[in-house]
């Protein structure tokens, strides 16, 4: 079943038709991976005959590139967000990481398909997805370098630090279910307070 961000991702700017091929590739691909779901697969899942999905999109592939695209783009909305929401680098590091936390726990179905199948976007589609993660990166990065000029960080490395940071949140859609202990708000909260600890902040 789709959890309830995925279906979030493509609230009406699409067709009704191909809003529910995205959804029923995001739940194929989740299930048997890109490289054993069928066009097949997704057009029935969709309620839709295979013909018809070549009308929206020419492969498996462009499904794949756009939920790929999406789910980055909204993690980059995010992440910037955070950052414009106030001057000081603590707090703008406290809510990226519970909202970055809370999105791959709410998303964790399209979350883990965004970053495990990465490898199988075509080329073109892949360097537009690469240069969103560099600006998700490069944005965590500049909090830091803040922080650290601030002196309200100690941080040895600040890029492994960066990618420390993100690779904490993307790993929360590899294990998280809706049967989990915590919501993906409390996760976000403890994630913040472990990773201002880590970047020698106190958590306040």
């Amino acid at each position: 079943m789709t959890d309830h961000a995925t279906a979030e991702l493509w609230p009406g700017e699409r067709t009704e038709a191909a809003r529910r091929l995205l959804l029923a590739a995001v739940e194929s691909f989740a299930r048997r991976g890109f490289h054993a779901t069928t066009t097949r697969d997704i057009a029935t899942a969709a309620g839709m005959s295979p013909a018809a999905l070549y009308i929206h999109y020419p492969s498996k592939a462009a499904l794949l590139a756009e939920i790929s695209r999406t789910g980055h783009q909204s993690t980059l909305d995010l992440v910037e967000r955070a950052e414009a929401s106030s001057t000081e680098p603590v707090e703008q590091m406290r809510r990226l990481v519970e909202e970055f936390t809370r999105w791959h726990a709410h998303g964790h179905t399209v979350g883990r398909i965004v970053n495990n199948e990465l490898h199988a976007l075509p080329e073109e589609d892949f360097a537009a997805v690469a240069e969103l993660r560099i600006r998700i990166e490069e944005t965590v990065l500049r909090i830091i370098a803040r922080g650290v000029d601030a002196g309200r960080f100690e941080v040895p490395d600040q890029r492994t630090a960066a990618r420390a940071v993100t690779s904490l949140g993307i790993d929360v859609s590899r294990w998280y279910t809706e049967r989990s202990s915590e919501s993906p708000e409390e996760l976000g909260r403890r994630y913040a307070v472990l990773v201002l600890r880590m970047l020698g902040a106190a958590a306040g």
